[in-house]
């Protein structure tokens, strides 16, 4: 599984073969993404649904996505540090991935090496995003479900609010809930996501994002957190919702992929002493860029 997550990340030339290889075993896992802002517990909330998840004897696959530096592109990977405890557990599989100068808290690389731990039999996968804030967002789009972490004593939760997590959490939680000002942070989150019902309207089936408290150093409220997740889950195999989504993601891949390909060709390929010459027709006002991008588009 590692080598074949490397192959993603430097986008190996074999790759597409790897792909066709693992189509016909995917689909089965879910996939959960965990995200908030920096401090929240995320790493340590992950191990412990981890732990959580072993018990019922289901296989885990982990991708801990940590941020690079904008200088070297290297990371810290730090994420897989605070995993130890499940390190020599066959049936867990941690990855660190670097964002290599992605935005949106993700890796690149990571829907398709969600496909590798599906394939690998991975029974729940967790991404855990980088922390990057407000704008990390792109999760919901890989994930199945989103959980959505805050932790009080952490700055204006309603602010996050504000900037996009009510409309990306399915299951939210306070965590650190041993500090004070925990009801305050779920009364206020509750209270928002009630506003945020009533204004989508409530004429179809309609998920209510559940609010935990947790103290995830301790194990408090994990078996709670998950039974909420696995809920999450079998409503939307009821309604039809987990196929609808799943489409909606591997839409999203495909065009990436047909984005980065025409990126790379635009770069190196035929076409690049053609960028290279309409470039300089649009700097000299022979032409504009529109007319230009119409001439290389296929």
């Amino acid at each position: 599984m590692a080598r074949l997550i490397s192959l993603i990340e430097d986008q190996s030339p074999v790759l597409g073969q790897v792909a066709r290889e693992l189509a016909p075993h995917t689909g089965q896992a879910h996939v959960v993404g965990i995200t908030g802002a920096p401090g929240v517990g995320k790493s340590t909330t992950t191990s412990a649904l981890v732990t959580a998840l072993r018990a019922s004897g289901r296989r885990v696959g982990v991708l801990a996505v940590d941020p690079s530096s904008p200088f070297t592109g290297g990371a810290l990977l730090g994420d897989r540090v605070r995993m130890q405890e499940h390190a020599t557990d066959p049936g867990v599989f941690i990855r660190s991935m670097a964002t290599r100068g992605h935005l949106g808290g993700l890796a690149a690389a990571a829907p398709q090496a969600v496909r590798v731990l599906d394939a690998a039999r991975c029974d729940v996968v967790l991404i855990e995003t980088v922390g990057v804030g407000q704008s990390e967002v792109e999760v919901a789009g890989l994930a199945d479900t989103t959980l959505v972490l805050l932790a009080p004593g952490m700055g204006d939760a309603i602010q996050a609010a504000k900037a996009g997590i009510l409309e990306i959490g399915n299951v939210y939680c306070v965590n650190k809930a041993d500090r004070d000002g925990a009801d305050v942070t779920a009364r206020e989150l509750r209270t928002m996501l009630a506003i945020g019902r009533k204004v989508e309207g409530e004429d179809a089936p309609q998920w209510r994002p559940p609010i935990l408290q947790t103290v995830a150093s301790r194990g408090e409220g994990i078996a709670e957190l998950l039974e909420q997740i696995d809920r999450h889950r079998e409503f939307l195999v009821e309604h039809d919702e987990l196929e609808a989504r799943r489409r909606l993601r591997a839409r999203a891949e495909i065009e990436a992929l047909v984005v980065a390909d025409v990126r790379t060709r635009l770069a190196h390929g035929a076409d690049a002493a053609a960028l290279d010459r309409l470039a300089g027709d649009v700097v000299s006002g022979a032409t504009d860029p529109y007319t230009a991008a119409a001439t290389l588009t296929p």
